[in-house]
């Protein structure tokens, strides 16, 4: 099985999982039942799952300093070309908005609180949520991924335990890099109907930065540090879905990271020193026009099939949210209190699901009336969310058709985190940086072709 068939059947498998476990992902975090009502005087402790809120001037202060790091990372991308100015300024990055600020206000969730504002009239989004949104946007139409390279504190967190990265096959990247798009349009339409903001609840790095959080999570947020040890930023990569905006708005970006000063010898170093895999090698284009006419018929099939892969997968979504509704404490409760054989009281001290039962029974229309609700924005949503699915696997397969035409090694724009890791192993660089002479240069470009000749 070729690489690109692979990642199909890999990205249908992933996909298919988080399409079903995304219906029901946001009730799973609930309380099974609702709490009782108790008649003593007692209160339920609330849940710490969000730091204290600051004062309004403070919020600014925040936005002030995400412009600031935005604007001092796009210099040492772009102009200074700085690696090392690039790790000082993450290491400031952690330190504020991670363990300082606690991840809150955040621009990865900030997407969920724009779409809820959007379909949702009561709902006023506050001017510095919305700012956090756009900021790294705008910046990656002109910078490409800056936010990511030093200023995003889970990037950050990543960077600082990568010991000994390991490749990632393409076509395992390739599969796994669809599931981003997957989370943000599921975090997008959970957000927008109403039913929770699923981004934040299964963000792995934020209970990390606050110290507290379930066992699940803090267990989650490890895993992805020990990963993070072998596999260059396997959150960024492969789960974050405000990288996933910041990919396409890079992909349009003014200004690219370019490797070299001046031209390209192709000694492959830069390709070695990326633990992404966002280097991509020269290809030539075919010697003959006659040789892109399967491409293009591929392409063209492809084309047709986008649409009825939309449709598909928007049938499919509405049908799974029948099921996923009733993982809903709402609607799990509704559908037992209404049940002939519901579970009766039993003598002695009551349980939660009596309780809750005993609670259903004095509000029964409430209940039920808020249970058909949530079935119908979760079949709305699954529907929109399943047409979402189709989509972002039909551009996969659309992209993997196309051919780039590259004389040089060059950075993805959309894969480039712009961490400035290759700049220093580029030995033009090193020239231009009076590092090494270019006799030296010269000398070097000239042994590694011999060993590539000798690998050949």
């Amino acid at each position: 099985m070729n690489p690109a068939r692979r990642s199909l059947v890999f990205s249908l498998i992933v996909g298919g999982l988080l399409l079903w476990l995304g219906q029901g992902g946001s009730a799973r975090a609930e309380l099974r039942f609702p709490p009782p009502e108790f008649e003593s005087d007692y209160v339920m402790p609330p849940g710490i799952t969000t730091p204290p809120p600051r004062a309004l001037a403070w919020e600014y202060v925040d936005l002030a300093v995400l412009a600031g790091t935005l604007g001092w990372a796009a210099w040492l991308v772009h102009r200074r070309r700085s690696r090392r100015g690039l790790a000082t300024l993450s290491v400031f990055s952690l330190i504020y908005f991670g363990f300082y600020r606690q991840g809150c206000i955040c621009p990865i969730g900030a997407p969920q609180n724009v779409a809820y504002g959007l379909f949702n009239p009561g709902y006023a989004i506050p001017l510095t949520v919305l700012l956090f949104f756009l900021v790294p946007l705008v910046f990656s139409l002109f910078t490409g991924r800056t936010f990511c390279a030093a200023v995003c504190p889970h990037g950050a967190l990543q960077d600082l335990v990568l010991l000994k990265p390991v490749k990632v096959p393409a076509w395992l990247e390739q599969g796994l890099g669809t599931l981003p798009y997957l989370f943000l349009g599921g975090g997008l339409l959970f957000a927008a109907t109403g039913v929770g903001f699923i981004i934040c609840r299964y963000d792995p790095f934020v209970p990390l930065f606050r110290m507290t959080g379930s066992l699940f999570m803090l267990t989650l947020g490890g895993a992805f540090l020990v990963t993070s040890m072998f596999v260059g930023r396997p959150f960024c990569r492969f789960l974050c879905p405000y990288g996933a905006l910041l990919r396409v708005g890079a992909l349009f970006s003014k200004w690219r990271v370019r490797i070299t000063p001046d031209y390209c010898t192709q000694c492959r170093l830069c390709e070695h020193s990326c633990p992404f895999g966002a280097i991509r090698e020269p290809l030539a284009a075919p010697a003959h026009p006659a040789a892109l006419a399967p491409d293009r018929r591929r392409l063209g099939w492809l084309l047709v099939a986008l649409p009825l892969l939309m449709v598909g997968g928007a049938w499919v979504g509405r049908h799974l949210s029948v099921p996923a509704a009733r993982v809903h404490p709402t609607v799990a409760l509704a559908e037992q209190f209404l049940a002939p054989n519901k579970p009766a009281a039993a003598p002695g001290a009551p349980t939660p699901e009596t309780r809750a039962l005993a609670r259903a029974e004095l509000e029964a229309p409430t209940i039920i009336a808020r249970a058909a609700d949530i079935r119908r924005r979760l079949t709305t949503a699954g529907g929109w969310f399943g047409g979402w699915v189709g989509l972002v696997f039909g551009a996969r397969l659309i992209s993997l058709s196309l051919r780039t035409t590259r004389t040089d090694f060059e950075p993805d724009r959309g894969a480039c985190f712009a961490c400035g890791r290759c700049y220093l192993y580029c030995p033009n660089e090193r020239v231009r940086r009076g590092l090494i002479s270019p006799a030296e240069a010269a000398g070097l470009n000239a042994n590694l072709a011999a060993a590539a000749r000798n690998r050949i």
